[in-house]
């Protein structure tokens, strides 16, 4: 950041969100709301779906081919052959770009803690929220709720507000303590505390989500966001891969009349409650699972949550990445903890075997990892970033 002329010290105003679930969701509603007033947010999120460049969107829109090029190229000569991890380099990125264009607000989200995050180097944000916090990442953050949410309090700075949503009792004693001794006051985000309109994203779990980010907007008067602006905001939200209804591609064309295929990138415990909610709350026809995950994930825990939801369970490979699960591997664990479930050799072949054992309506739910959502949207023909940016795409 030195070498870079410290960009991160010459952006707009910063909302800084921390958290393990919801984090994406939170700044889509937040994105959407700020929008919806006339305002414009820059935006760094991870992981992309599709495109790199959706990790940067400079006034709301992905940054472009050249552009990224040109900024990443300033960043390689800055650092000068220093070691450099990828994400590192992606916020140094970010950081220059927002720098160099006038927007109202910053929305950035960490990449996996907080404490040590590489976005952590922005000193006082005008703003922080914590998002639900459970367990994941746990070689790198603890094993436990305490020692994550300590990594995701590092966020907090003197004086600056912080909204959090919901938490279990030992995550919010870690946060508030944190909170007590470097001057920082909380405030509870709660959705039952709100009267917000049906949010544009599917999911009970997304009512908590668009609570959060209600609260953060109430936090910033001076942005003028009325309540109109809102409520528009909060119902016309979209975020790819989170419990998205796909409609057409190719994948949707070989499922019989009546079907319906639905994609979702998530990818932990938490994540698989949130998606046996939806499970139960559209329960009118079968619902199959097909799932692809990273080897760093617990994947038989995902599908213990899932099974009592599913009528069958696929297991497949996420395609092109080195770091995915065998799929026959994960479908004999989940076997062996009395799962039943079974591989495919991809996406395309589990959906061919569904349409060929029923013609009866039924639900199909691919779910386990962003890196199989990006894959996913490729083959039906939607752009993850067309899908952010304007509500009106048809997804």
């Amino acid at each position: 950041m030195t070498a870079l002329g410290n960009p991160e010290r010459s952006l707009p105003p910063v909302i800084h969100v921390a958290g393990t679930n919801g984090k994406g969701s939170v700044i889509a509603f937040l994105k959407s709301m700020i929008e919806a007033a006339g305002l414009t947010a820059h935006v760094y999120t991870s992981p992309h779906l599709e495109h790199f460049r959706e990790r940067i969107a400079v006034q709301g829109v992905p940054i472009a081919d050249q552009a990224l090029v040109g900024i990443l190229e300033e960043c390689e000569t800055a650092n000068d052959g220093a070691p450099i991890t990828f994400f590192e380099i992606t916020t140094a990125a970010a950081f220059l770009a927002f720098s160099r264009l006038p927007a109202d607000m910053v929305l950035l989200e960490t990449g996996l803690g907080g404490r040590f995050d590489s976005t952590n180097v922005i000193a006082t944000p005008r703003l922080c929220a914590i998002t639900p916090i459970s367990i994941d990442h746990v070689q790198f953050l603890g094993d436990t709720i305490e020692e994550i949410a300590f990594e995701k309090a590092g966020i907090l700075k003197p004086g600056v507000d912080c909204v959090v949503a919901p938490q279990t009792p030992e995550a919010m004693r870690v946060i508030a303590r944190r909170a007590d001794q470097i001057g920082a006051k909380l405030f509870r985000a709660d959705k039952n505390d709100f009267d917000l309109p049906a949010p544009g994203l599917a999911g009970d779990h997304q009512i908590g989500n668009a609570a959060q980010a209600y609260a953060c907007i109430r936090r910033l008067a001076e942005l003028g966001v009325g309540d109109q602006a809102i409520r528009d905001g909060i119902a016309n939200a979209r975020w790819p891969a989170r419990l998205q209804h796909l409609t057409r591609g190719e994948l949707v064309e070989k499922l019989p009349a009546g079907w319906e295929l639905w994609l979702d990138g998530g990818h932990n415990p938490s994540a698989a409650r949130a998606l046996a909610d939806f499970a139960d709350s559209r329960n009118d026809i079968p619902l199959h699972l097909i799932a692809g995950m990273l080897n760093n994930r617990d994947a038989v825990e995902f599908l213990r949550i899932l099974s009592p939801k599913a009528s069958s369970i696929q297991i497949v490979p996420i395609p092109g990445e080195e770091n995915s699960h065998d799929q026959e591997a994960v479908a004999q664990a989940a076997r062996d903890a009395g799962i039943d479930a079974h591989s495919a050799l991809d996406v395309g072949t589990a959906v061919e075997e569904l349409a060929n054992r029923d013609r009866l309506p039924a639900r199909v739910l691919i779910s386990g990892s962003l890196y199989l959502a990006g894959a996913v949207l490729a083959m039906a023909g939607v752009d993850s970033g067309d899908g952010f940016l304007h509500p009106s795409a048809d997804t």
